[in-house]
């Protein structure tokens, strides 16, 4: 039974995967509703059913459009296999139905914010607002301790990246801010400020990577949205047993 529904759950991933791309590829060009149909951004031509099989029609069409044989962004298929995977993990590590969905809505915003800002360098609102009333419902499903410690995360998060923003004249972007205003609700006070913290390693990481495949220079903007997500899902799963970890090892390097 348990691998049945982690077989459902890698193929709805691999579904929601697809329909992630869309939000996130057509969200910032304002085209989310513009056609009912999938389209070839190239020929824009329209797609049957057979091109639009997440994973497998891009392998059967060897990463090329089937009408006038553009390349494929290699996103699409990157973002639904990643999506199958992390929906089978978010099972995998949580222990109830309401932690299982609290982490999927992670992971979803997690994917998206990939798409938009590693093509566009940007975290659009409308993707932010769509997600503030899940982050709401499932903090009112399931309350922090004290109840207040959502409002507070999600206003401390705001204004130490607002004082980052103004100190380094842009450094980071008001989409970064916003988006660790609205992770903030979620892992509540004083947790935001491990999230900052793990997202400044993830992003520090991700930059090393980029940079030793050439895709970025130093001089150019590193997206960060992916790794605010990420380390606000890691500080939501374990955050207790980091803390516990920092303290031994502190304990340690204190009494060597």
């Amino acid at each position: 039974m348990e691998v049945f529904l982690m077989v459902i759950l890698f193929v709805l991933g691999l579904c929601f995967g697809s329909f992630f791309n869309v939000v996130g590829l057509r969200i910032p060009r304002n085209e989310f509703l513009s056609t009912p149909y999938s389209v070839c951004p190239n020929c824009e031509e329209r797609l049957h059913w057979r091109e639009l099989v997440p994973v497998v029609s891009y392998l059967i069409q060897k990463g090329n459009c089937k009408h006038c044989h553009a390349s494929i962004s290699s996103i699409y298929p990157v973002i639904e296999l990643l999506t199958g995977i992390l929906f089978v993990a978010s099972y995998l590590v949580t222990d109830s139905y309401v932690e299982l969905i609290t982490v999927l809505v992670f992971c979803s915003l997690f994917l998206i914010i990939i798409v938009t800002d590693l093509t566009y360098m940007i975290i659009p609102n409308r993707i932010l607002i769509s997600f503030l009333p899940l982050f709401l419902l499932m903090r009112i499903i399931s309350p922090l301790d004290p109840w207040w410690s959502s409002i507070v995360g999600s206003i401390v998060g705001y204004l130490i990246i607002a004082f980052v923003i103004a100190i380094s004249k842009g450094g980071m972007g008001a989409g970064d801010m916003k988006l660790f205003a609205l992770i903030g609700v979620f892992v509540g006070f004083p947790s935001i400020f491990l999230t900052i913290f793990l997202a400044t390693i993830y992003g520090l990481l991700f930059s090393l990577v980029m940079l030793l495949r050439s895709k970025f220079s130093v001089s150019k903007v590193i997206p960060f949205g992916p790794a605010i997500v990420l380390a606000g899902l890691t500080v939501y799963l374990y955050s207790n047993q980091i803390i516990k970890w920092y303290g031994s090892l502190t304990s340690i390097l204190l009494y060597q």
